[in-house]
């Protein structure tokens, strides 16, 4: 469910009070551990945090007028959603992710890097804090540049056309 606000304001401002008080305990936690150089604003239709074109001047590869998109934070029609492209394509950092969150004892509804939740208690905020704050900016541009070295290599071996997609955010 994409907003059509075109800033964080008015997107908290159309929620409804139970979702705007865990978007912005989440937003919160997000915020406090984020390397400076990423920014806020509205992406894809919800809160992004992502480099912009000044750090990050190539962009989104799927559309390179976009941003590079790190974590996004939405409310959906029947969940809230985290986009974790800090942990996404890293088996490393999502295995790290994994194990932390079990010891918690709160049950994980993750995809390759959607986290879904209901309410502000479903989520390990301290895991999701350190797996944001394990990820300055510049490791995050190396790791995004070696992917795409990586898949443009095999895109050449085989053949095979790249993928994009330009309606949903895939952070890698």
């Amino acid at each position: 469910m994409q907003s059509k606000a075109a800033t964080v304001g008015e997107y908290l401002a159309g929620l409804p009070a139970d979702r705007r008080s865990a978007i912005e305990g989440v937003r919160g936690v997000i915020l406090k551990n984020l390397d400076p150089l990423f920014e806020e604003g509205m992406q894809y239709g919800m809160i992004g945090y992502y480099l912009p074109h000044r750090v990050y001047p190539a962009g989104y590869h799927c559309d390179p007028s976009q941003p590079l998109p790190f974590v996004c934070l939405a409310s959906q029609k029947n969940y809230m959603s985290l986009y974790m492209g800090c942990v996404y394509g890293d088996p490393e950092r999502d295995s790290w992710f994994r194990e932390e969150w079990a010891k918690t004892g709160k049950r994980l509804d993750m995809g390759k890097c959607c986290l879904r939740f209901r309410k502000l208690d479903d989520l390990a905020l301290e895991v999701v804090a350190e797996s944001i704050r394990q990820v300055s900016a510049r490791e995050f541009i190396q790791f995004y540049e070696a992917v795409l070295k990586t898949k443009h290599k095999t895109v050449r071996k085989t053949g095979a056309k790249p993928t994009t997609s330009k309606t949903k955010p895939r952070s890698v």
